[in-house]
């Protein structure tokens, strides 16, 4: 736990109670010591700058505005975006512990704890930006709102309720205890205002952000949430590869070493296997090795592959980052004709243009200035490198790779960039596909893990005291131990593979920011888990509140028709009813605070997506809310699912109906094909 003096902590509470202050605090210089967010396109008129430097300079008082207006419209002209660096707190930046919070609510506390590791720097991406993943996965879109909330959290009784407009606070409301504290949207858009260029341009203007899915929900805890579902992803991945079971010796090929991608060679290790992830921004190589996600870092494409096939032969476990661009690699395995086992990609597709994909044959310092200087052009190389990307890629499918799509719109930019990513005849299968390669869902999340209802439940212990953690672990092992002795055989491999993973966690050393963990569980396990914890905290065996809450990647709280409902083949994948309604629903039902986002890991426009936080306290209200929320969070999807004719959901809400009696949902009655068939002649 992090030692602070008492002056210090006293000035800490009285920047967070002053807000946006009276008297400015000096000008601040770009830190070169963090990663900073590429500069976004110029996409504003001379009229549209005006209004963002109106929009900005709406938070602060007129006598600051002859000093402000200048300073904001350089931040513009330099980075794209007015981020207001001078307000940047001068207090370190991550979770502390609940009590150092000055709040009147104990539930505000916990919110100010999560938005504070959102953006420590050794959990958020571009910090300074207040990005936490992603590229482009925003807290807040500014300084001043970072300080407006804060304060906002600090005065808020269990009275009323914060409002969030895509990081702007629109106020505090008179509401009641059962209410949500704060109520979180992001990027809600008209519909036909929803492209990419529409991103950049209104939130540029200062009036809506991307929040993908953790970072604007402040339910981000670094990369372990990714190492663990990444990690049941691999494990599941080489359950596919029939004539070859087991992980040991073989080779995983991906890239990516950012906020959530960063955690794909920590998974590969603990799943057993040898993993190569190529990143071309030095700075997120480095700082992943430093943290031990990654083994080593190699510079050389052939020393690299060398370096892997060594660790194979041994059948050991290994993670190499390989500094460079991930094409250099799949030319160069195809090249030597490489045995590769699995291979995937989480670089940030979903952003192509503005940092998520960097074309091959640039550095990353010459790319960052061309998607600035010719955004035209820097697309052209883009696309240029993604028809090169897929076609080393089939090339090692031929030879028996196993590749997937990691949710990351891999296969659908490649598609729009003319790669030849289409499917292959199968003339024996009546089943369309648009892809030639599966989405992890499609094959692994969607029928093992979403339709049986297990996703990333995830908690932080507020105290910030290890011990804490160490004591959940154990608890949520004891339940999940005790689950497996009476599983169906229809989940029991995902139990064990989440009390394996529980039991390893101390070992693993997942922890970076917050005290968190996260595993898979269903809804039965969610609730007895939170409910155990309860009563450890009502006993003062825990001794703070908990925060529960989960990745907007799950069951429910996400319809994205390339990522989470690709495996929905009713054709609503491209609805958004289940997001919606589980945010709405997760309100009513005792959460703490709800998100709703336009956006997520596969892009602006192209998913929606809601999130929950909720505050353990030890108390009987506690238990209550978390036995309706939990339940409805989870079995919200299933239904949906079972609905769809998913028979792994059909089968899992059959057995929720027989352990709920007020819960009674629409079956779907199946269709004989030749009946369909000949009815359509």
């Amino acid at each position: 736990m992090t030692t602070i003096t008492a002056s210090d902590l006293a000035l800490f509470q009285q920047t967070i109670r002053e807000g946006i202050p009276d008297v400015l605090p000096p000008a601040r210089p770009l830190d070169p010591s963090v990663s900073h967010a590429p500069k976004r396109k110029d996409i504003l008129t001379a009229e549209e700058k005006k209004l963002a430097l109106r929009n900005a300079l709406r938070y602060f008082h007129p006598k600051h505005h002859a000093t402000l207006a200048p300073e904001f419209a350089q931040e513009l002209l330099e980075h794209g975006r007015i981020y207001m660096y001078r307000l940047r707190p001068e207090h370190p930046m991550h979770a502390r512990p609940i009590d150092h919070y000055p709040a009147k609510s104990r539930q505000a506390a916990a919110i100010m704890l999560m938005i504070q590791n959102n953006l420590d720097p050794a959990v958020a991406q571009h910090p300074h930006e207040l990005i936490t993943y992603g590229g482009n996965g925003a807290v807040f879109q500014n300084w001043a709102q970072y300080r407006l909330v804060m304060q906002y959290l600090s005065e808020m009784t269990d009275e009323q309720t914060l409002v969030m407009y895509s990081g702007h606070p629109l106020g505090l409301f008179p509401s009641h205890a059962d209410a949500p504290r704060v109520v979180v949207t992001n990027g809600m858009m008209i519909p036909n205002y929803s492209k990419p260029d529409d991103w950049e341009k209104f939130n540029a203007l200062g009036v809506t952000q991307y929040g993908q899915m953790t970072a604007g929900s402040y339910m981000y805890i670094g990369p372990q949430g990714i190492v663990h579902g990444t990690t049941i992803t691999v494990l599941n991945a080489c359950r596919m590869i029939k004539s070859s079971p087991g992980t040991k010796g073989k080779l995983f090929v991906t890239a990516g070493l950012g906020g959530m991608s960063g955690a794909q060679p920590k998974a590969g290790n603990i799943a057993g296997v040898v993993t190569i992830c190529a990143e071309v921004n030095a700075t997120a190589a480095y700082k992943r090795h430093s943290q031990g996600w990654v083994d080593e870092v190699i510079t050389d494409v052939d020393a690299c592959i060398d370096a892997a096939l060594e660790w194979q032969q041994k059948g050991e476990a290994h993670s190499i980052a390989y500094l460079g661009n991930i094409v250099d690699l799949w030319e160069r395995l195809a090249a030597r004709q490489v045995k590769v086992d699995l291979g995937s990609d989480q670089t940030s597709l979903h952003n192509p243009w503005a940092g998520g994909y960097y074309p091959v044959g640039l550095s990353y310092e010459e790319s960052n200035a061309l998607m600035v200087q010719d955004p035209a052009v820097f697309k052209q190389r883009v696309q240029e490198t993604l028809r090169r990307h897929v076609t080393a890629v089939n090339t090692l499918a031929a030879n028996g790779m196993y590749f997937f799509d990691y949710g990351n719109a891999f296969l659908l930019e490649s598609k729009r960039a003319g790669a030849e990513i289409g499917p292959l005849p199968v003339p024996s299968s009546g089943v369309e596909k648009e892809f030639r390669y599966p989405s992890y869902v499609e094959d692994i999340m969607g029928p093992m893990c979403f339709d049986h209802g297990f996703g990333p439940f995830r908690w932080v212990c507020t105290s910030g005291d290890p011990k804490d953690l160490a004591t959940s672990d154990r608890i949520a092992g004891d339940v999940l131990e005790s689950m497996l002795k009476e599983a169906p055989a229809e989940i029991g491999q995902q139990i064990a593979d989440n009390l394996h993973w529980i039991r390893s966690a101390q070992q693993n050393k997942l922890v970076v920011g917050s005290q968190a963990r996260i595993l898979y569980a269903d809804s039965e396990g969610r609730i007895r888990i939170a409910q155990a914890f309860n009563e450890a905290i009502k006993r003062g065996e825990i001794s703070a509140p908990i925060v529960l809450g989960r990745d907007h990647h799950d069951v429910s709280g996400t319809d994205s028709p390339y990522r989470e409902t690709s495996n929905i083949r009713d054709g609503s994948r491209f609805t958004a009813d289940m997001a919606v309604q589980n945010f709405v629903g997760d309100a009513f039902r005792g959460a703490t605070w709800i998100s709703l986002h336009n956006g997520g890991g596969v892009g602006w426009g192209e998913v929606m997506n809601g999130g929950f936080g909720m505050v353990l306290d030890g108390s009987a209200d506690s238990d209550r809310r978390l036995k309706s929320m939990l339940h409805w969070d989870v079995n919200n999807g299933i239904a949906r699912r079972a609905w769809a004719r998913n028979p792994n959901a059909v089968w899992s809400i059959e057995q929720e109906m027989k352990r709920t009696p007020l819960l009674k949902v629409t079956l779907p009655n199946e269709a004989e094909d030749g009946l369909v068939e000949a009815a359509l002649g």
